[in-house]
C-alpha cells in the first residue's frame, strides 16, 4: 500500500495537496460537466491534482421524496463522457456490492459512503475490482477505529486505500471535527482527506433533508491544510440554493478558486508536500 497513490494516478510527484471536488449528485449532464470544466483549470493553475466527484445515486437521502440522481447506468455514462471530454480522473460512490464491477469500468477511485463504511461485502466487492478505495469515515466512528477499515480493505486485496474525515455526530443534528484524526490516520500509512463540506452539514436538521452552514467551509479547510491534510474534499455548485442535494453545505462554485489559492499559500508557508 502506498501513501501517494492519488499523485501516481495523476502523474504528479509533488503538490501542496490534492483536490476531490464536484457536485453532490449528478443533476444532469450539462451542469455536471460545467462544474468539471470550471474546476479543472483552477486546479491546474494552482498545481493541485484534481479528481472529479459526483454521485450517480444518493441512496441515503433523508426522505424517500428527495432527488437521488440518474442511477447507475445513466450516471456512469455521464461520468464516462466527462472523463473523456475533460480529461479528468473520476471518483464516485457505490452502495451495493453488485454495483462494483460496472462502476470500476468508469471510475478511477471507488468511494464507500460514510454510513456504509463498515459493510464488509461492499468493501470486499470494491477491493476485488483492483481499483483504489476511498472510505468515508462514518460519523459514528472515532479516528482510532479507522485502522479496522483499512485492514478490512487490504485483506480483500486493496493495495491503495484512503480515509476521508467528515466529522463526528455531536448531539442531535450536528457534527464536529477532531483534527487529531490527521495524525491518527496518517500514522496508518494512508492519505488523510478532509471533507470540508459534509463536515459543516447538519444531518436531518431540516427534518426531511439535511441542513448545513457553508460559511464554515473556509475556516475548517484552513485548519485541515495547516494540520497537514493530504487531500481536500469539496462539494460545490454554481447555485447552492437551487442544488438538488446538499445545497446548504455546498461551497458556491465562484468561491472555490479564492479558497484554494489561500489554502495553497498556507500549505506553502508550512512547507507541506503530501
Amino acid at each position: 500500500m502506498t501513501d501517494n497513490f492519488f499523485f501516481n494516478l495523476i502523474g504528479q510527484t509533488q503538490a501542496p495537496f490534492f483536490l476531490i471536488a464536484g457536485p453532490c449528485v449528478i443533476e444532469n449532464h450539462t451542469i455536471t460537466e460545467q462544474i468539471a470544466a470550471t474546476l479543472k483549470p483552477i486546479a491546474e493553475k494552482l498545481n493541485i491534482p484534481f479528481f472529479f466527484k459526483a454521485s450517480f445515486d444518493k441512496a441515503n437521502r433523508s426522505s424517500q421524496d428527495s432527488f437521488r440522481g440518474p442511477g447507475l447506468q445513466e450516471g456512469l455514462e455521464i461520468l464516462s463522457n466527462i472523463k473523456s471530454s475533460q480529461q479528468v480522473n473520476i471518483i464516485s460512490d457505490i452502495h451495493s456490492p453488485e454495483q462494483a464491477k460496472s462502476a470500476a469500468k468508469v471510475l478511477d477511485i471507488i468511494q464507500i459512503p460514510a454510513f456504509l463504511c463498515r459493510q464488509t461485502d461492499l468493501i470486499a466487492a470494491a477491493a476485488r475490482t483492483g481499483k483504489p478505495i476511498n472510505i468515508k469515515k462514518g460519523q459514528f466512528l472515532s479516528p482510532f477505529e479507522c485502522s479496522n477499515l483499512v485492514a478490512k480493505a487490504v485483506s480483500f486485496g486493496c493495495k491503495d486505500v484512503s480515509i476521508t474525515e467528515r466529522g463526528n455526530s455531536f448531539g442531535y443534528n450536528n457534527l464536529v471535527v477532531d483534527f487529531r484524526s490527521v495524525k491518527v490516520m496518517q500514522d496508518l500509512g494512508i492519505p488523510y482527506i478532509f471533507d470540508a463540506t459534509h463536515s459543516v452539514q447538519l444531518p436531518g436538521g431540516n427534518q426531511t433533508r439535511s441542513g448545513g452552514d457553508s460559511s464554515f467551509v473556509p475556516v475548517l479547510s484552513r485548519a485541515a491544510i495547516a494540520a497537514g491534510a493530504n487531500g481536500l474534499f469539496i462539494e460545490t455548485h454554481p447555485e447552492p440554493d437551487k442544488a438538488l442535494c446538499d445545497g446548504p453545505n455546498s461551497l458556491p462554485l465562484d468561491q472555490v478558486e479564492p479558497l484554494l489559492t489561500q489554502l495553497a499559500a498556507i500549505a506553502s508557508a508550512i512547507n507541506v508536500t503530501s
